[in-house]
């Protein structure tokens, strides 16, 4: 051993105390956790029946509800893209990454929000953002890459 070893083993022991405590208030977003705010799952069945208004109703109150949950900011981002709300939209999605900077669904919604706004390059790289997260055979970005592909194909 080193003399510097006790020093690193330190170091490494206060990294690993101190980790825990940085994203304590970090709410998972899974399945579970989504499923204990009621308003979330209401957001969900409205966007099932395609009914915007009432699904960012729902997912702004799941938002407060879960301030820290991912999809639930997402969701909202989805909700307002739909309503044609696109800088509210975009400040949903700025949360969700704010919390999530790797969340898929994120990147494939926003990205087809830049599509909207007819920002091709922004969807592009939040393409390559899938790709680096996923991978090319994952959902998110063959939903991503097939949305790009076919506003490039409308354009031209």
């Amino acid at each position: 051993m080193s003399k510097s070893s006790p020093f690193r083993v330190c170091m490494l022991s206060f990294v690993l105390a101190a980790a825990p405590i940085a994203y304590a208030d970090y709410t998972p977003s899974t399945p579970a956790e989504t499923a204990k705010i009621p308003t979330y799952e209401e957001g969900m069945a409205a966007v099932k029946r395609k009914d915007w208004a009432a699904a960012a109703k729902h997912f702004e109150s799941a938002t407060v509800a879960a301030p820290k949950n991912a999809d639930a900011h997402n969701m909202l981002g989805f909700s307002y893209r739909w309503l044609g709300k696109y800088k509210e939209a975009f400040a949903s999605y700025d949360r969700a990454f704010a919390i999530d900077p790797n969340h898929r669904g994120a990147h494939e919604y926003v990205g087809v929000a830049h599509l909207k706004q007819k920002n091709v390059e922004k969807a592009r790289w939040h393409l390559s953002q899938l790709e680096r997260i996923c991978g090319k055979q994952c959902e998110e970005y063959k939903d991503l890459e097939r949305a790009i592909a076919e506003h490039t194909k409308a354009k031209g």
